[in-house]
């Protein structure tokens, strides 16, 4: 774990990282929070992805782990504490972003290359593509490639977001922090200034500023959402560690942190793949008080979305899968510091299965609101 992270940088460049294989069975003394801690790391630096277990004896539970990681996205995350860090040279805390900002997902899905991948079922078509994208190249040395190179492009709608894992490595629970600066995504520290995409490929942000609005976090590992406020930056009162989490021993978490955009819907999360964003074929939010998902079919999976929904009475709500209704909660409010009445809208969580079996509606999320 300590050379994947400490080499991630040099991921996709002089090598494809190999932290050795994916301990699953039970055989080993290894706990849960240990296998995903080791998920987790193939996931953020992702390199190559090695099992050497018999599957047809891996429990369920942690069959899941697997799928929650694959397919891998071809993208390595920056590790943020690599020269701070005070637990023996092994790092903490690791940051990707997710955006449609670009369109690149899209520019990849109309060659002819990903047309073949899906007729042969090559499930890391989009991950071979983007770790060559990743690649060192000796004509195009920017700083701008450290910051792209550490992007997830997601659907269109999807919007942009970042992604921190943070881990505990002591052989005691401890509270474990995430600092301010770890949030902000790369557009929002001012780097699209000087973005040196053409502006044909570069789409327009109709995100509200995060302070006042808020930021959605949602932790992956444990499905559980969170709205914080984050004050300006000159604030007094801004803190500098805005999220907090107890970690078990050797347990690490995924967070994902998006902007809230009052009266627009979002994708807030799931529990189907750790990116949560690489899972979405298609986000379509374009009709009236409805929002469509389309969620890929290759590989069948039973999960939960998480959805921002602009809107406080939920009496209304309506959510189909695959053509069929489908149940559905609401798990909080946003923001969650005042009452219901002065809400901007609620979080709710759907269950999805997809079936992959290639029928007409299969991976179809349907909310009319």
């Amino acid at each position: 774990i300590r050379n994947s992270m400490t080499r991630a940088s040099m991921g996709h460049r002089w090598w494809l990282n190999d932290p050795d294989c994916l301990l699953l069975g039970e055989s080993t003394s290894l706990t849960n929070e240990e296998v995903i801690s080791a998920a987790s790391i193939i996931a953020m630096t992702c390199g190559m992805m090695l099992l050497s277990d018999d599957l047809t004896k891996v429990s369920l539970n942690r069959m899941k782990i697997l799928t929650q990681i694959f397919p891998m996205t071809g993208v390595s995350g920056v590790v943020l504490d690599l020269h701070t860090t005070k637990n023996k040279g092994l790092p903490s805390l690791m940051r990707l972003w997710c955006t449609d900002r670009y369109r690149h997902l899209e520019n990849f899905r109309a060659t002819d290359s990903f047309m073949q991948s899906l007729q042969e079922e090559d499930f890391n078509a989009e991950a071979t593509y983007f770790g060559r994208q990743a690649a060192f190249d000796f004509e195009n040395v920017s700083a701008v490639q450290e910051r792209i190179r550490s992007c997830i492009h997601v659907a269109n709608g999807m919007g942009t977001w970042t992604v921190v894992s943070v881990s505990n490595w002591e052989d005691q629970p401890r509270v474990m922090h995430v600092p301010r600066v770890a949030i902000y995504s790369p557009p929002e520290t001012g780097w699209g200034a000087h973005d040196d995409i053409p502006p044909s490929s570069v789409r327009s942000e109709d995100e509200e500023d995060g302070v006042g609005t808020g930021y959605h976090v949602f932790a992956f590992w444990s499905g559980r959402y969170k709205w914080i406020s984050i004050k300006g930056k000159d604030d007094d009162d801004s803190s500098p560690y805005p999220i907090s989490q107890r970690l078990h021993t050797h347990e690490t978490e995924i967070f994902h942190i998006k902007k809230v955009t009052p009266g627009k819907p979002q994708y807030v999360g799931s529990d189907l793949h750790f990116s949560c964003g690489h899972e979405v074929l298609s986000f379509d939010t374009t009709e009236k008080n409805k929002v469509k998902i389309n969620l890929k079919t290759e590989l069948s999976r039973v999960g939960h979305v998480f959805l921002f929904i602009p809107t406080v009475d939920t009496s209304h709500v309506n959510v189909s899968v695959a053509g069929k209704p489908s149940r559905w909660s609401v798990i909080g409010n946003v923001p969650d510091d005042v009452g219901p009445s002065h809400c901007c809208g609620r979080i709710i969580r759907l269950m999805v299965v997809i079936h992959s079996d290639k029928s007409e509606k299969d991976g179809e999320v349907v909310v009319d609101y």
